[in-house]
């Protein structure tokens, strides 16, 4: 049994696509079948739109800080802190004057044995 060593599914940082989305990049660190994980560069005053997803989701900030919303409450999120994102709920990230880092890790629901 040999040690596996692969390249990062998407290594380099580009603009996020989705509609709604403006001032964010992302890189995709860890893709698998239970759990997938990226990191999001905001820029000042950049945001994602709210949307829910079926996956359960938590947010690490690990620089800066910006504002998350989840079921339609809001709250700041600073580094050092973490938010989650249940399941089928809307949710939003965002920056108001300052940029922000995040880290991203998702379970895809069959992961979860829902």
């Amino acid at each position: 049994m040999g040690i596996e060593v692969r390249p990062f599914p998407r290594a380099e940082w580009s603009a996020i696509p989705a509609e709604g989305a403006s001032g964010v990049e992302s890189r995709a660190l860890l893709q698998e079948e239970t759990l997938f994980v990226a990191q999001l560069r905001f820029s000042e005053n950049a945001a994602i739109h709210e949307h829910p997803s079926p996956n359960e989701i938590a947010v690490l900030c690990l620089e800066g800080e910006g504002l998350t919303s989840v079921g339609g409450e809001t709250a700041a999120i600073r580094a050092g802190e973490q938010a989650h994102w249940p399941p089928n709920v809307p949710h939003r990230l965002w920056t108001e004057g300052t940029p922000m880092l995040t880290l991203m890790i998702e379970r895809p629901r069959q992961a979860t044995g829902e």
